[in-house]
């Protein structure tokens, strides 16, 4: 038998305190999420959701999962924590949303090789708050603090989101046909996606920091533009879902314009114009500074353009009219035509 001394479980790193910390910050915030369908309380092994009791009993369940990628490194180098949380979750229901589907509940996980309680609670609370904007549960999670796994101040934030919808609303591609439009919704930045490159690029080639303000952004600061949310396009969207005007919908994430609108085209290729909208000063600032061309940009970043709507042409004056009610400004992205499932410019 050793004599040393005992070697605990937080000498290993792994401090059970501080994870009961980090969820006591975060309860009130989870327990507001809470809708009708969800059963039980914080701390159970699984959660809980009667779709019955939701008011979605018999419908398609859809589900998704995602992450917030190395935009978690801009949060660090900004101290700024709880905005990542609510990209993740707002990303995850644009997910669904594309295929008609209405959130229900939503669940985290975060890895960490040491746990800072007050980070971990700010990334559980910006879930949390992005959940209850969108009515949505936030059913349960996982803390893991995993010592050599994640050096000491990194971690990830990932997160999974289960919808319902009609099967009549489904939107599975199967209703774009040649000769629709094209209709595009604005991001309000990067969102999740295209971080190591900006990073690269602002950080290492240009040499900025997050406090820097470059004349480009007019006055902005760099953080606070790197850092702007996963804008959520859900209640803006629902309605037409609801009513049927849409044939299909397209979340401009990882990719871009040119390989997410494939994944909902078929037999028909996408004609875009790309002067049919402003790219913002931001993803400007990146391209020039890259020094890359028009495709490789719009497989990088989403380039101010978030979501796409494919629109048959006896709904299109309903879609605008919905939109123009709500003051959503919309781009005329172009149409669909026969094809192959790719997306050309106009001009080539």
């Amino acid at each position: 038998m050793t004599t040393d001394r005992p070697i605990t479980y937080k000498d290993a790193g792994v401090n059970i305190d501080a994870q009961d910390e980090a969820l006591s910050r975060a309860k009130s915030a989870i327990r507001s999420t809470f809708i009708p369908g969800v059963m039980g309380d914080v701390g159970a092994f699984g959660g809980l959701f009667d779709p019955e009791a939701a008011g979605v009993g018999g419908q398609i369940l859809v589900a998704s999962a995602d992450g917030v990628g190395t935009k978690l490194e801009v949060a660090k180098r900004a101290g700024v924590f709880d905005t990542v949380g609510r990209d993740l979750v707002q990303h995850c229901i644009n997910d669904i949303l594309v295929q008609g589907a209405r959130p229900l509940f939503f669940m985290d996980y975060v890895g960490t090789g040491r746990l800072e309680p007050a980070v971990v609670g700010d990334l559980i609370r910006g879930c949390a708050a992005a959940c209850k904007d969108a009515g949505i549960a936030l059913l349960g999670g996982e803390t893991a603090e995993m010592p050599g796994l994640y050096a000491d101040g990194d971690f990830d934030l990932v997160g999974f989101i289960v919808g319902s919808v009609k099967r009549e609303s489904l939107l599975d591609g199967s209703k774009v046909a040649p000769g629709q439009k094209l209709l595009g919704l604005g991001s309000v930045g990067l969102h999740t996606n295209g971080y190591s490159l900006a990073r690269k690029v602002l950080f290492e080639r240009m040499g900025l920091d997050v406090g820097d303000c470059p004349a480009e952004l007019g006055g902005r600061s760099l953080g606070d533009a790197l850092l702007a949310p996963h804008r959520c396009y859900l209640n803006e969207l629902m309605p037409l879902v609801e009513a049927g005007h849409l044939a299909a919908m397209a979340h401009i994430t990882g990719g871009g314009l040119l390989d997410n609108l494939p994944r909902v085209l078929g037999d028909t290729d996408a004609i875009i114009d790309p002067t049919s909208w402003t790219v913002p000063p931001l993803f400007q600032l990146i391209v020039d500074n890259a020094g890359i061309d028009r495709n490789e940009a719009n497989r990088a970043f989403n380039m101010g353009v978030g979501m796409v709507l494919l629109v048959p042409p006896d709904h299109e004056a309903a879609v605008r009219a919905h939109l123009a009610s709500i003051d959503e400004p919309v781009f005329d992205l172009g149409e669909t035509v026969a094809g192959t499932g790719v997306v050309r410019w106009s001009d080539e």
